[in-house]
C-alpha cells in the first residue's frame, strides 16, 4: 500500500477538524435563577400595600409593568386573585424604569435591573384574617438573549379588620366592583398568558444561539451511532477487535478481569471522542458557528479538506499522524492499570484517525449546527458504536467466531465512504457559492455532479471499475448487489431534478430551484405569481412566487394591493430554509395562500454584497454591544436580532395592514415543519389580518 505519512499535514487535519466544528456554550438556564423575588404586605388598619422585591442577577433584567402601546416586549404583571377579602386600589406601581430606544425596530425598551418594589395597594373587606394570592410573570432577559416567560405563583397573609357599623356596602356590592376592577386590571396591566404567547412565541426567543430540540438530539444521536458503525468497518479499526480482544482474554488472570479490563477500554474510547466533543462545545460559542456557517473560506477550506479525504479512502494516499504521537499512547499504554487501558484505547484512537478522522470532523461539523449539546451527543454516540464491539466480544469471545474475516470488502466500506465524502464535500462549495451569489455552481450542474459520482459508485459496487488496493471480485455478495441497485436507483431519481423536479427526498443539499439556469424549470413550464410578475422589484423566489427581497418596498407593496406581509428571515446556506421552501410550501393549501393571499418578503441575513457607503454604520445592538452593519446581511441579521431576538433561520412572522407584527406570534423550521401546523399558523394570520383590517 502506497503510503502518505504527513506529520504537519496530519497535525493541521486533526487541529483543523477540531477548528471548523463549531457549537454553542449555552448551558441550560431558568428564569428563577436570574430572577428571585419575595412578596410581603405592609398593612395600616383596612388600608394595606402588597410589596413585591424583585432581584435580578447582574447584567440581567425585566421588562417594565407598562410598556409603549403596541410594543413586541413581554410586560411584568402582578395579578391578585380576585376575592371577597378584598379589593384592588388603583393599579400596580413600579420605580421609574430604564430608558432605551432601538433605532432599527423604531422601538422603546423601558426595563428593570438590580432590585426593585412593585408595590399594590388594597382595601381590606374582611373582618377574619385571610391569605391573599397572586401571580407574578416576567420575562428576564440579558444583553444576548431572553428566557421564557416565566410565571410565579405568591401569598401572603393579611390581617383582617372588623367591619364598622353602618357599613352600607354588601357582599355583592364588593364583588361586583372588584370584578370591574379586575377586568380593567388585566385589560391594562396583566396580558393573560395566552395573549403574551401571541405577542411573542416564547420558543424562539434567543439572539445568539440555535435551540437545541430533543428531536435534533435524537437524530444527531442516530446519525452518530450509525457513523461509528461505518468507522467500525474500516480496515483501520475492523482488524483491532480480535487483536484487542485477544490481549485481554490472554493477560487477564480470570474471565472476569478479562471482562472488565475491556469494559474500561471500552469506556475509554468513549470519554475520549465524548472529551473531544465537550472541548469543541466550550471553545466555540455560537456567534462563532453562526459566522463560520456562512463565511465563504471556511465553506471552500471545508470542501477541500473533505475532497482531501475522499481522495485518501479510494486508495490515492494514507494520511497518518505523527508517528511520534503513536509511540508515546503505545509506551503509556505498558503501564497498566486504568491508565494504561486509557492509553490503549487514546492509541487506537490514533492509530485508526485515518480511517475515522474524516467521520469524525464531518460528524463534529454537522452536530455542532444544532447548537447546545449537540457535538457532546454527537461523540457519544459515534464512540459508543465504535466501542460496544470490543466490551461485548471480550465478555462473550466465542462470539469472535461469527465475525466475517478481514479481507477486500473492508476496502470497499473504505472506498464506499470515499465516495459520500466526495458528494458531501459539494455542499460547502455550494454554500459559499451561493452566498457571494456567483452563479458558479447552479441547481443543474450540482446535481449534474452528484449523478456522476453516485453512477460512478455503482459501477465500482457492481466491480466494473477497481480502485487501488481493491481485491479481484470473482462474484458478487448479496449485500454489495443490493447497495448497488440502491445506489442506480437513486441516480435515476436525480435525473428529472436536472429539469426541474423538486426532489424533496434530498431537500436542502441541492441549490434551489430559484439558483438554477432554468429557474421555471426546462423550457419555462414552471409557474410563479402572474399578479407579481410585472413588478421590477421582484425576484423569483422559492415554489415560482415572485418574492421581494427589501423589507421597505414589500411593505409598501402590501399595501398597495391590501395584503399581509409573509416576512421570511432566510439564508443561501440555510439547509431547513430549503427543506421548508421545497417540502411544506409547496404543500396544496399552503402553496395557494403564499401565492395568492400574501406578499412574501425574503430577507437573506447571510447577503455577503455590500450596502451603500452612505447606510454602513456602527449600530448598538444592546447598551453593551454594537455591531457593524457593513452587508445586506449584516442590515437583516440586525434587524431580527433586535427586533425578534433571535437569529435563527428559517423565521417567519406576519404583519398587518401597517406593518406591525400579527399576533399569531412567529413560525419556523422546528415547530412548523409539520404542513398541518403551517397552513393552521397562516391561516390565523389571515384572520387576525382582515380584523385588523375593520
Amino acid at each position: 500500500m502506497k503510503k502518505l505519512s504527513v506529520h504537519v499535514l496530519g497535525l493541521f487535519l486533526l487541529l483543523f477538524t477540531v477548528f471548523v466544528a463549531r457549537s454553542t456554550s449555552a448551558q441550560l438556564e431558568f428564569p428563577e435563577d436570574k430572577v428571585s423575588w419575595k412578596f410581603t404586605v405592609e398593612q395600616n388598619g383596612d388600608e394595606a400595600t402588597v410589596i413585591g422585591e424583585i432581584t435580578m442577577v447582574k447584567h440581567w433584567h425585566i421588562y417594565a409593568v407598562y410598556l409603549p402601546k403596541g410594543s413586541f416586549l413581554i410586560p411584568t404583571s402582578v395579578t391578585l386573585t380576585p376575592s371577597a377579602n378584598f379589593k384592588t386600589v388603583g393599579k400596580v406601581e413600579e420605580p421609574k424604569p430604564i430608558f432605551e430606544h432601538d433605532e432599527m425596530a423604531d422601538e422603546d425598551l423601558l426595563y428593570h435591573s438590580n432590585t426593585i418594589k412593585l408595590k399594590q395597594k388594597i382595601k381590606v373587606l374582611s373582618d377574619k384574617d385571610f391569605t391573599l394570592k397572586g401571580k407574578f410573570v416576567f420575562q428576564t432577559c440579558d444583553d444576548t438573549h431572553c428566557l421564557p416567560p416565566h410565571e410565579a405563583e405568591f401569598s401572603v397573609k393579611v390581617k383582617g379588620v372588623k367591619a364598622e357599623t353602618g357599613s352600607t356596602e354588601t357582599q355583592s356590592d364588593v364583588e361586583v366592583e372588584l370584578t370591574e376592577i379586575t377586568e380593567e386590571l388585566t385589560t391594562e396591566v396583566a396580558p393573560t398568558a395566552e395573549k403574551e404567547e401571541k405577542k411573542l412565541d416564547v420558543k424562539d426567543i434567543d439572539p445568539t444561539k440555535k435551540k437545541t430540540s430533543k428531536k435534533s438530539l435524537w437524530m444527531i444521536f442516530f446519525l452518530a451511532f450509525i457513523s461509528g458503525f461505518a468507522a467500525l468497518l474500516t480496515p483501520c479499526v475492523f482488524p483491532m477487535i480480535p487483536m484487542t480482544v485477544s490481549f485481554f482474554t490472554k493477560t487477564s488472570k480470570t474471565r472476569a478481569a478479562g471482562i472488565r479490563n475491556a469494559v474500561l477500554y471500552g469506556i475509554s474510547i468513549i470519554v475520549i471522542y465524548v472529551l473531544l466533543g465537550t472541548i469543541v462545545t466550550w471553545l466555540f460559542g455560537s456567534d462563532a458557528l453562526n459566522a463560520l456557517s456562512t463565511n465563504v473560506w471556511f465553506n471552500i477550506i471545508f470542501f477541500v479538506l473533505l475532497v482531501v479525504f475522499a481522495i485518501s479512502f479510494m486508495g490515492a494516499f494514507e494520511i497518518r499522524l505523527p508517528n511520534s504521537w503513536l509511540n508515546k499512547a503505545d509506551k503509556a499504554s505498558d503501564k497498566g492499570g486504568v491508565i494504561g487501558i486509557f492509553f490503549m484505547a487514546l492509541a487506537l484512537a490514533l492509530v485508526s484517525f485515518s480511517c475515522t478522522g474524516p467521520i469524525v470532523g464531518t460528524l463534529l461539523v454537522e452536530s455542532a449546527t444544532i447548537g447546545g449539546a449537540g457535538p457532546f451527543v454527537g461523540m457519544l454516540g459515534f464512540s459508543l458504536a465504535l466501542a460496544l464491539p470490543f466490551s461485548l466480544f471480550a465478555a462473550f469471545p466465542g462470539w469472535m467466531n461469527t465475525l466475517p474475516k478481514s479481507g477486500g470488502w473492508l476496502n470497499t466500506v473504505k472506498v464506499f465512504l470515499g465516495f459520500l465524502e466526495l458528494a458531501l464535500a459539494l455542499k460547502f462549495l455550494s454554500n459559499a457559492d451561493l452566498v457571494v451569489q456567483g452563479h458558479f455552481l447552479e441547481r443543474e450542474l450540482f446535481l449534474a455532479i452528484w449523478i456522476g459520482i453516485f453512477f460512478t459508485l455503482a459501477l465500482y459496487l457492481f466491480g466494473m471499475i477497481r480502485l487501488p488496493h481493491d481485491s479481484p471480485i470473482e462474484n458478487l455478495s448479496v449485500g454489495r448487489t443490493v447497495l448497488g441497485m440502491t445506489t442506480v436507483i437513486f441516480v435515476i431519481y436525480l435525473i428529472p431534478g436536472l429539469w426541474g423536479a423538486p426532489l424533496k427526498l434530498i431537500s436542502g443539499f441541492p441549490p434551489p430551484m430559484a439558483y438554477s439556469e432554468s429557474p421555471l424549470g426546462f423550457g419555462g413550464s414552471g409557474t410563479r405569481t402572474s399578479e407579481h410578475s410585472d413588478d421590477d422589484r421582484m425576484h423569483l423566489g422559492p415554489q415560482g412566487i415572485m418574492v421581494f427581497h427589501d423589507m421597505d418596498e414589500g411593505i409598501e407593496y402590501a399595501k398597495e394591493v391590501g395584503k399581509p406581509v409573509f416576512l421570511d428571515f432566510t439564508g443561501h446556506a440555510c439547509v431547513n430554509c430549503r427543506k421548508m421552501e421545497e417540502t411544506v410550501w409547496g404543500e396544496p393549501g399552503i402553496i395557494d395562500i403564499l401565492r395568492n393571499d400574501v406578499v412574501i418578503v425574503s430577507l437573506y441575513v447571510d447577503d455577503k454584497r455590500e450596502l451603500p457607503k452612505d447606510e454602513q454604520r456602527v449600530a448598538q445592538v444592546t447598551k453593551d454591544r454594537t455591531m457593524n452593519i457593513q452587508t445586506i446581511g449584516n442590515k437583516w441579521s440586525f434587524l431580527q436580532a433586535t427586533r425578534y431576538k433571535t437569529n435563527t433561520q428559517p423565521y417567519y412572522i406576519m404583519l398587518g395592514p401597517n406593518g406591525e407584527d400579527l399576533i399569531n406570534g412567529s413560525a419556523d423550521y422546528e415547530n412548523h415543519r409539520d404542513p398541518a401546523k403551517f397552513q393552521a399558523w397562516l391561516e390565523e394570520g389571515l384572520k387576525l389580518y382582515k380584523e385588523a383590517k375593520k
